[in-house]
């Protein structure tokens, strides 16, 4: 499913205007990244949390040159599902 279809279904749902569907969606995914970027976790109870996780550095291999590369350490965004969530979805199985 792509943005564009998750904002009709949201504006079909709730008789709202599509563009206002987008602004509010656009501005809550800007609020995540810029809360994320502070170094903030985001909870949604009953959905998941964003967090930052530390990747610390590694050792990698570029196999088409045959040679050793070291990846510096990073922090990068997951995504981890609630409870809640994660028992739904298994439950459609």
């Amino acid at each position: 499913m792509t943005k564009a279809e998750i904002i009709s279904r949201i504006s079909f749902k709730t008789g709202l205007e599509k563009i206002d569907v987008k602004l509010a969606l656009d501005s809550m995914m800007s609020e995540i990244k810029s809360t994320l970027k502070s170094g903030e976790n985001v909870y949604f109870r009953g959905f998941g949390s964003f967090n930052i996780k530390y990747r610390a550095e590694k050792t990698g291999r570029n196999i088409s040159k045959n040679t050793t590369i070291i990846i510096p350490a990073h922090k990068v965004p997951v995504f981890k599902p609630s409870k809640k969530f994660i028992d739904i979805i298994k439950k459609n199985n």
